[in-house]
């Protein structure tokens, strides 16, 4: 039986209609916190020394300014990856001095340092031309008893002519983190907040993507790229999912996708003459044979020659044919893809609902992080739910709030301009890409009220009949009989959850029912004790809990069960005594029932009704 639910108690809502300044400034605070990638939608993205992720630019900087699109950004994004380099450095390294000596090539625009198994050194150029002066001066080692693959990249390794001795050692440079923050260093801080609402946005700050960490998978990507041109010159490699899409988590893996339409294409050629000239190509059965073979090429040559570059791995016959390696630089695990479109466009979708409105990553960043401490969702595949498939389940649960925070799919498709008209492998994929031209929401929902609500709206869902529509808004029957269905945004006949097993299911919302009433009996307490959003993550605590409460529970309703069997048996005998051992069964269930009113006032009304039918019947 699961933990009962209630609505939302009432100084939720008190506090909403009594302060409705406080709230507008508090949706205000946040869109200004909103993350170092929206933060590059509205401010240049190339510029001079930017300042560190936690400081955001005012609010009257950002509110008024035109909102990029989704493809400016990662244009821009992929042109200041051009002009950068990657260094590995000594452990004592100068900054300044460093700094000083690349100088002599070019203009240092930007740069960060960061360590993996080594510290390296992410340096921007104002010009492109400077890498090229870089890499002529630079020379290829030469090893005694080794062979080497030459290969003229973009990424160097740096030693000191004069090594520092150890009592004038240099002084120590800042690595910017490219892991998440530890759950015990985060507690404190969760228990320390002044709500939930500000617990939500302090996990977002500590697990998101830092700016640094952004422009780190530009660069792969960018070094990928030079690898790829190799064989296919024009080629593109984009990144593209968590890494992009607004919601990522620092640690994630690195999507890429081999962007080869580009190739052969001359936009400028004349169209009089007595000729044509087309190039010659190898011709394959399917474009599916012809991804495959792309693929296998670039994993011949990233295994063989890209510098850092390891533990290569074709997945040819996967669904959507991939490459996956490891960047051992950057510490990135790779997929490489090509071919797949329609994740693009899931990508820049997810996006731009992450820029919509300023609570819309928060609630989503909590719930992901909920999900991973109950088991719900895993990095390793099987009947989880993929953290694709829980993202979906919020934006849709936002689109169901009256009045509702974001809008649905079709509702994006009618204020698409001619330009974003598009059909991808027979799907249509039209939506807005201009983000002005969609109206902001009227709901003033706190961040603390809408993380309850979401809960209970999956407490009490019906998922044996309906499925999840985002390009709807709302509830449809299921065509299948899966355990959960969540409809493809783009491929209607895609169900991204159909992995989902009913039992897993029924955990889902099980932790969604006792989560819901958790939040409400913990919604505050001393900085010292988990309360609020911490409390909801203490996963092996609650979940120890939760295992302990169910085996006693269904203890419990065994015994009544067998003690109403008896009596029926009886019945049926025309007996109408009951022996001393059924009764001393009915006394000890009763008292387990007793131990668990604590739950809320609605098991205590439940135990109350159990026990006394146990009892009526007994004394019948």
């Amino acid at each position: 039986m699961a933990a009962p639910t209630a609505r939302c108690p009432l100084w939720f809502f008190c506090r909403a209609l009594l302060s409705p300044r406080r709230a507008e400034e508090r949706l205000r605070a946040a869109e200004v916190r909103f993350g170092s990638t929206e933060v590059a939608a509205v401010a240049p993205v190339v510029g001079e020394q930017q300042a560190p992720v936690h400081e955001t630019p005012a609010a009257d900087t950002v509110i008024g300014l035109r909102k990029k699109t989704f493809s400016e950004i990662l244009a821009e994004r992929q042109e200041q990856a051009k002009r950068t380099v990657l260094i590995n450095c000594p452990l004592e390294i100068n900054e300044k001095k460093l700094l000083k000596y690349l100088s002599t090539h070019g203009n240092v625009k930007n740069h960060f340092f960061y360590k993996t198994h080594a510290p390296y050194a992410v340096i921007e150029f104002s010009d492109a031309d400077s890498i090229a002066s870089v890499q002529d001066s630079i020379h290829t080692p030469h090893f005694e008893h080794e062979g080497f693959v030459p290969f003229k990249s973009r990424i160097f390794t740096l030693t000191s002519r004069n090594p520092p001795n150890v009592a004038a050692q240099e002084p120590s440079v800042h690595h910017h983190a490219q892991t998440i923050m530890r759950f015990g260093d985060l507690m404190p801080k969760l228990c320390g907040a002044n709500s939930m609402s500000d617990q939500l946005h302090i996990l977002t700050e500590a697990f998101q993507l830092t700016e640094e960490n952004i422009r780190l998978r530009f660069l792969v990507c960018s070094l990928v790229q030079d690898i790829a041109e190799a064989y296919f010159p024009g080629c593109v490699v984009k990144p593209f999912g968590s890494s992009v899409n607004s919601f990522g988590k620092l640690g994630c893996d690195l999507d890429m996708f081999l962007d080869l339409d580009d190739i052969g294409k001359n936009f400028g050629r004349r169209k009089t003459g007595p000729f044509n000239l087309e190039y010659l190509i190898k011709r394959v059965p399917t474009q599916r044979v012809a991804t495959q073979r792309i693929l296998s090429a670039i994993a011949e040559v990233l295994d063989n020659c890209g510098p850092g570059c390891v533990g290569v791995q074709r997945i040819l016959q996967a669904r959507c044919p991939l490459v996956k390696f490891s960047h051992q630089p950057s510490g990135f695990q790779c997929d490489l893809t090509a071919n797949n479109r329609i994740a693009l466009k899931s990508t820049e979708l997810l996006y731009l609902y992450g820029s919509l409105d300023p609570r819309v990553r928060p609630l989503v960043f909590s719930v992901r992080c909920w999900a991973s401490a109950h088991g719900i969702t895993s990095s390793i595949p099987g009947h989880w739910i993929t953290n694709f498939a829980l993202t979906i389940m919020v934006l849709f649960f936002l689109q169901k709030r009256k009045p509702c925070i974001i809008p649905t799919l079709d509702q994006l498709k009618g204020l698409a301009d001619p330009e974003d008209k598009l059909t991808t492998e027979g799907h249509d994929c039209t939506f807005v890409s201009n983000l002005n031209k969609i109206e902001p929401t009227r709901n003033t929902e706190t961040l603390d009220v809408l993380l309850v609500e979401f809960f209970q709206f999956y407490g009490k869902f019906d998922f044996k009949k309906y499925s999840l529509n985002i390009r709807k808004g709302k509830e449809q029957l299921k065509p299948e009989a899966a355990a959960l269905h969540i409809q493809n945004p783009f491929e209607k006949n895609l169900n991204v959850s159909k992995n989902v097993t009913a039992p897993f299911l029924d955990k889902f919302v099980t932790l969604a029912q006792e989560s819901a009433w958790l939040v409400q009996e913990k919604q505050n307490g001393p900085s010292s004790m988990p309360w609020g959003l911490a409390a909801l993550l203490q996963g092996p605590v609650a979940q120890n809990a939760n295992r302990k409460v169910k085996v006693n529970r269904a203890q419990t309703i065994q015994q009544i069960r067998g003690l109403l069997d008896s009596l029926k048996s009886n019945g049926l005998k025309g007996e109408r005594s009951y022996s001393t051992q059924g009764m001393v069964a009915a006394t000890k269930s009763m008292e387990l029932q007793c131990q668990f009113t604590t739950f809320s006032s609605t098991a205590h009304k439940s135990a109350f009704s159990l026990s006394s039918s146990a009892t009526f019947l007994v004394s019948y």
